[in-house]
């Protein structure tokens, strides 16, 4: 087992930032320019290894499904969230992350947004996690009782959940938006208390912390609230700076901090919606679009002793890669029953090797393929730019060399119709793979069984 410490299993605290862009940490080129520097997530990059390369899927629900399954959403059926208590998320056949930590004995927990089945079965607390407190679906609820004409006999009241191992999850707070504002710092210190309980207990730990923010309605906790002077949107932006520092000082405290791997990374591109229009930096587009501001997103890991300090990578990585990672850190086995898109990035991570264990990866939104990236280069099929500006099904698809071009606005088919060659064998291996491995449907019951092939 690959630990920093001889004789003990490592501790990992995964925090996963809501709609988070690539271009508004201060270590990707935002910070100060986005009215917030971002210190401790700044320090925190800087200790270890800081991917610029590191992809998504195109929202919330995907991005959170192939973290826990290391399967690209495709596969599993969670291609989008839909109203509360309806057949969503992942179904239980899946084996969460979560489920491989406890398998190798760990305490798991998760302090935050679930959004992968809000229903008995489906809640993170019947998938391997043995607590919860947080949301089962989505920030924007929070808005529901101050919108005019809400009926809460229709649309079920939002509520903070919380629950144990076994329990049927309880409503612990209402969901509205001073909830909204206080959430993350709550979600903070729950966490900080499980990660001391387990130190006392000599327990090793996986601590899952998806936080709110900056998730629409972006509004920060009242502490912050006009500490930037820069509005609402950067004080939310310098309250999530703060929080992860507090969980790092946690760690620092108890003296656990080398023996931690810590994981900060965000769901998906930046926020469309205005007022609350985030930044994905260089890069051209949101989330809800396969563009690169889309699909890359911000990522870092540090580990004392094992990540090399100051490592900066354009390498490709995608969100499924780290289940297959963090299962080799633990020495859990990958299920071998089902197709795992997921790469063991262990070595890169570590410096052993220089390169990726990955070329490429295809993107689809919902169940549609969008584009398709190898190398430095991208394809789309489907053109659309920006979140509902009307998909256009590209006759001949667009080609373009991300390094010369990050903007994605000059074709390079022409010039360089070479690299679709590669491009195109890999989106044939992985449709051939969905022949021998159909995907479970969206909104597939409770007891559905695929027919694994492999």
């Amino acid at each position: 087992m690959a630990d920093a410490t001889p004789g003990k299993k490592p501790n990992v605290i995964l925090v996963l930032a809501d709609n988070l862009g690539w271009g508004e940490l201060g270590c990707y080129g935002g910070g100060t320019l986005r009215g917030a520097p971002t210190p401790r997530i700044d320090a925190l990059a800087a200790e270890g290894l800081r991917l610029l390369n590191f992809n998504v899927e195109s929202d919330c629900v995907p991005t959170r499904s192939a973290l826990m399954t290391g399967r690209h959403p495709i596969r599993t059926g969670a291609l989008q969230s839909v109203p509360a208590g309806l057949p969503q998320g992942l179904i239980p056949w899946e084996i969460t992350l979560a489920q491989l930590f406890k398998q190798q004995g760990y305490a798991t927990a998760i302090h935050g947004k679930w959004h992968l089945g809000d229903r008995k079965g489906r809640f993170p607390t019947d998938r391997g996690f043995d607590e919860w407190y947080g949301i089962p679906r989505t920030t924007n609820e929070s808005m529901f009782t101050s919108s005019a004409g809400y009926d809460p006999k229709v649309t079920p009241l939002p509520f903070v959940l919380e629950a144990r191992a076994g329990e049927v999850p309880k409503e612990a707070a209402l969901y509205d938006l001073e909830m909204r504002r206080r959430i993350d710092g709550e979600l903070i210190a729950r966490s900080q208390a499980f990660i001391a309980d387990q130190h006392k207990s000599g327990t090793p730990f996986f601590s899952y912390v998806p936080l709110t923010q900056l998730h629409y309605p972006t509004i920060p906790h009242h502490d912050f609230s006009g500490k930037t002077g820069a509005g609402d949107f950067a004080d939310a932006l310098a309250e999530m700076d703060h929080r992860v520092g507090q969980l790092l000082d946690t760690a620092e405290k108890l003296g656990i901090a080398d023996n931690t791997l810590f994981i900060f990374a965000s769901d998906n591109g930046p926020e469309f919606r205005r007022p609350w229009r985030g930044s994905a930096g260089m890069w051209q587009g949101t989330y809800h679009t396969s563009m690169e501001g889309g699909l890359r997103a911000p990522c870092m890991l540090r580990w004392p002793g094992r990540i090399p300090a100051g490592g900066v990578s354009n390498e490709i990585v995608h969100v499924t890669d780290l289940y297959t990672t963090l299962a080799g850190i633990i020495g859990a086995a990958v299920p071998d029953d089902r197709p795992i898109d997921g790469l063991d990035q262990l070595a890169f991570f570590t410096g052993a090797q220089a390169k990726s264990a990955r070329e490429g990866f295809l993107f689809y939104m919902k169940s549609e393929l969008r584009a398709a990236k190898w190398r430095e280069w991208k394809m789309h099929l489907v053109w659309e730019s920006e979140p509902n500006a009307g998909a256009n099904h590209l006759e001949s698809p667009l080609l373009f060399n991300l390094i010369q071009d990050p903007k994605e606005e000059t074709d390079v088919n022409t010039t360089s119709g070479w690299a679709r060659t590669p491009l195109r064998l890999m989106m044939h291996e992985f449709q051939e793979g969905l022949k021998r491995n159909p995907p479970i449907p969206p909104g597939a019951p409770d007891d559905y069984q695929p027919a694994a092939k492999r």
